[in-house]
């Protein structure tokens, strides 16, 4: 299935720079305002993590730009971006585009905090920067999609390299030629498959990308092996076929770009996991704020769309990071806890013993029809009786998003004390103010957070 000639690489950095070089539509600001904001947010909630100290401390340099937000030392441009990348997906806590399901914050910020130091970008432009990479990351999705994540790979660590190469590239010193030698360089560099869901790898991809996209628009820029990628992919198509060789839409890449933003579509999750399981986390909530107690459950039949237990299948998780893709958990910690914070996908929380039961008790049921952010649980109780507790539209989707109050809320749960102040930061840059704007907000997210 093939709509319309692959574009060249020179087209779409044209359409890139195009959109750069005129003010973002007030909608599109204000979603790029929303996904910067909580990914950055969620990055500092990571950044305490041992798993974040670890990859600092193997990337720390005596000279470089600040490591990552919330993190002390420095690194090199291309090690902070992989650090920030990895520590922005590692809680999977961030951002989802529904139709591709990319997570197109992480990689984004990477690029855009490891370049934004030593550059004078303007407010206006850091956000322009930052809204353009996920536009091309989330195009690049949709001309693979479905094909490509149903092969298995990972399409925020494939996807989001080129998105990264897009922000480095704008923030730097960007010209049509240098751009499209960072895409192709970029293109050259795609990496993930699903299989590392559930460990510190799935997050690593996020990073990678970020780092892969720094590192080609730094290596376009100095003119280092563009003619060879040149020779080897001279248009986009040669990507679109190694990444879907059955299925794609190369259309998809610039129909209607800069008139119709796949950006405003992003999402951002209330629950710190796949966000197929969200809906059935938010029939569990509503079951146990209706007084269901999970000593009295004998049974629960899970209904839900099938993407569920493929992507969510896992059924005795022993890790926070496992129990982030099994379902049964979500609904097992949403039941008995009545919440679904970073402590109910923690170790501790996975090894809960009765959160284990549970998972037992969690019988998941797909159904071809049900929508993605759609559930039902039928809970069979010790009485004979039955509770069914259903979820039309779950929270973070398209028809029920998260209010700014609910992202300040859940920033501020994650960067205690500092929400308010990061929020205004961000929304100052799409005024215009000059770099001392950028800095301010850079700055503002470098004081360390106490590690969890």
């Amino acid at each position: 299935m093939t709509t319309g000639d692959a574009p060249s690489y020179e087209e779409l950095a044209e359409a890139v720079l195009d959109c750069a070089s005129r003010p973002l539509p007030g909608e599109v600001a204000k979603a790029a305002s929303r996904t910067l904001f909580n990914v950055l947010a969620v990055a500092l909630g990571a950044s305490g993590s041992p798993q974040v100290g670890r990859l600092a401390a193997a990337l720390a340099a005596p000279t470089g730009v600040p490591a990552a937000p919330g993190v002390r030392g420095k690194a090199s441009p291309v090690g902070a971006a992989l650090l920030t990348g990895f520590a922005a997906h590692l809680d999977d806590f961030d951002d989802t585009h529904l139709e591709t399901v990319i997570h197109p914050g992480a990689s984004v910020l990477g690029a855009a905090w490891a370049a934004g130091w030593p550059a004078g970008a303007s407010g206006r432009d850091l956000l322009a920067a930052f809204a353009l990479g996920c536009e091309v990351q989330l195009r690049l999705g949709l001309a693979v999609s479905p094909e490509h994540y149903d092969r298995g790979w990972h399409i925020t660590g494939t996807c989001g390299v080129a998105g990264a190469a897009v922000t480095a590239g704008l923030i730097g010193e960007p010209g049509r030629d240098r751009m499209a030698a960072a895409l192709r360089l970029a293109s050259l560099q795609t990496l993930g498959h699903r299989e590392a869901f559930g460990t510190e790898v799935k997050p690593f991809h996020a990073g990678k990308a970020a780092a892969a996209g720094v590192l080609a628009a730094a290596e376009a820029g100095r003119g280092r092996f563009t003619a060879g990628a040149a020779a080897v992919l001279p248009d986009t198509g040669g990507l679109l076929r190694a990444l879907a060789p059955g299925g794609r839409s190369p259309g998809r890449l610039l129909d209607g770009f800069g008139t119709r933003w796949e950006l405003a579509d992003n999402t951002f999750k209330p629950y710190p996991c796949g966000i197929v399981a969200h809906p059935g986390i938010d029939a569990a909530v509503r079951a146990h704020d209706r007084g269901v107690a999970p000593a009295n459950v004998v049974r629960i039949r899970y209904r839900c769309h099938p993407l569920v237990p493929e992507l969510m299948g896992r059924l005795e998780p022993r890790t926070g990071l496992q129990a982030r893709f099994s379902a049964v958990h979500g609904v097992a910690a949403g039941l008995a806890r009545g919440t679904g914070g970073l402590a109910e996908f923690g170790d501790a929380a996975a090894a809960d013993p009765v959160l284990a039961r549970l998972r037992t008790h969690v019988d998941l049921c797909p159904e071809p029809r049900m929508p993605r952010d759609s559930a039902v649980l039928e809970i069979h109780t010790v009485d004979g009786g039955t509770v069914v507790s259903a979820v039309e539209h779950a929270r973070g989707s398209l028809l029920r998003p998260l209010t700014d109050d609910e992202l300040i809320g859940k920033a501020e749960a994650l960067a205690p004390g500092r929400a308010q102040a990061i929020w205004d930061a961000v929304a100052r840059l799409g005024e215009g103010s000059g770099p001392g704007t950028v800095q301010a907000l850079l700055e503002e997210t470098r004081r360390e957070v106490v590690a969890r």
